[in-house]
């Protein structure tokens, strides 16, 4: 049985070859499961990456990937048709230049952070190493379930 998933993919950035929408709903059903939920997946330009990184973590920059869990009241989420997990916002001109700083194929970055992002609204965290480790290794066997690369293995 497929699950049930509302993908809304926001391209609000001009970067070439980013990835299609095909693409980045297998990796988001690959990530929940078999949760029915909606959210949202918008990818920005560097000026924008930056604004929402200063704004909501008080960097300077752009980072490569943000997450936004949904917080609406519990008698708003019963009323919708399926449960709002949140929005992910990734920053094309970084996961770009990530991909090729770190020697990877541009496509399995990007399923990387798109994996590593929906692991944040279903609350995985990385602050402590413990809690790194477990994410990092949830994230390595769904990327291999992929056909992915560990993505923590540097390249030669």
């Amino acid at each position: 049985m497929t699950m049930t998933l509302e993908l809304d993919v926001l391209r609000d950035s001009d970067a070439p070859d980013l990835p299609g929408d095909e693409d980045f709903e297998r990796w988001v059903r690959r990530t929940l499961a078999d949760r029915p939920v909606s959210l949202v997946l918008r990818i920005v330009d560097a000026a924008e990456g930056q604004r929402l990184n200063h704004e909501f973590r008080g960097k300077d920059g752009p980072t490569n990937v943000l997450s936004f869990p949904a917080e609406l009241p519990e008698e708003v989420v019963r009323e919708l048709p399926l449960a709002p997990l949140g929005d992910i916002v990734l920053c094309a001109p970084v996961v770009a230049d990530e991909a090729k700083a770190q020697g990877k194929s541009a496509a399995h970055h990007w399923a990387h952070l798109t994996v590593h992002g929906v692991l944040h609204l279903l609350g995985h965290d990385h602050q402590a190493p413990v809690e790194a480790e477990a994410m990092e290794a949830l994230e390595r066997r769904l990327l291999a379930g992929l056909g992915i690369p560990d993505p923590y293995v540097p390249s030669s």
